[in-house]
């Protein structure tokens, strides 16, 4: 839990909401440089708040976000007073993203970070086909499908949530793999699986049935396979009012219709 003392940095979009916003705040409170502070705030939206994670992914110092957005899903409600108070008392929740790995049809590989999810889509007007294997162990010989994703507690309420897959609860340790229209097998429906696990997705037919691969923000175009597994050298810590944490939301959202 933060120190009511500890010095506050201020980052904001540069959307008019948000630099209002910012500019509210500064009338209220006390700033320093980004480089100085304990607690980060920061004004925006969730693809704000999602660039500026991956911005600062392995900076360890806490988030305590406040929406100028839309949605607002990974942030808090935006009020000028009792800022120090807020984030002395917010609920910490921390977490780790997924590492995608990425071999292409040219042979090189890419790396890169998820928080929400990673996600392999098609390229071209035709269906990707994919063998799945969890722990070098397959467990799908051909999913033919417009793709599939694996996503995190955290992000199984956005991409994950469209693409029928379910809610997971944050506590809940688990990775949802999910497809994304799938025509053959055309009942399944995805599988749960263990934090732990790794997951392998091999292409066939890249050449030509291309499909690339997104973890986040960044796109990986004609890959050949795409390991997936979380990785527990980056943590990453988000603070969320006691009265409408991360967790409480992701819960909410299987009651509504």
């Amino acid at each position: 839990m933060p120190h009511v003392n500890q010095k506050l940095a201020l980052v904001n979009s540069d959307t008019e909401i948000a630099t209002q916003a910012a500019e509210e705040l500064k009338k209220h409170h006390d700033f320093v440089p980004l480089d100085q502070a304990d607690v980060i705030v920061a004004l925006g939206g969730d693809g704000f708040m999602l660039h500026l994670i991956h911005d600062l992914m392995h900076d360890e110092r806490p988030i305590f976000g406040m929406n100028c957005g839309t949605v607002g899903f990974l942030l808090n409600q935006f009020h000028t007073d009792h800022l120090h108070d807020r984030i002395s008392q917010a609920e910490a929740f921390r977490f780790h993203p997924l590492k995608m790995t990425a071999v292409t049809t040219s042979g090189e590989t890419h790396a890169a970070l998820a928080i929400n999810e990673v996600s392999l889509l098609r390229e071209t007007r035709q269906t990707a086909r994919i063998r799945i294997y969890v722990d070098d162990r397959q467990r799908l010989e051909e999913l033919v499908c417009d793709g599939v994703l694996v996503a995190t507690p955290a992000g199984s309420t956005a991409y994950n949530l469209s693409a029928h897959g379910p809610i997971l609860p944050l506590n809940a340790d688990i990775l949802a793999l999910t497809p994304i229209s799938a025509f053959r097998p055309r009942r399944w429906r995805g599988a749960l699986l263990p934090q732990e696990a790794k997951i392998r997705l091999e292409i066939l037919q890249p050449e030509k049935r291309p499909v690339s691969a997104v973890a986040d923000i960044k796109e990986v175009r004609d890959v050949t396979s795409v390991t997936v597994e979380q990785d527990k050298s980056v943590e990453i810590t988000l603070l969320f009012d006691k009265e409408h944490t991360l967790e409480e939301r992701i819960l909410n959202e299987q009651f509504i219709n």
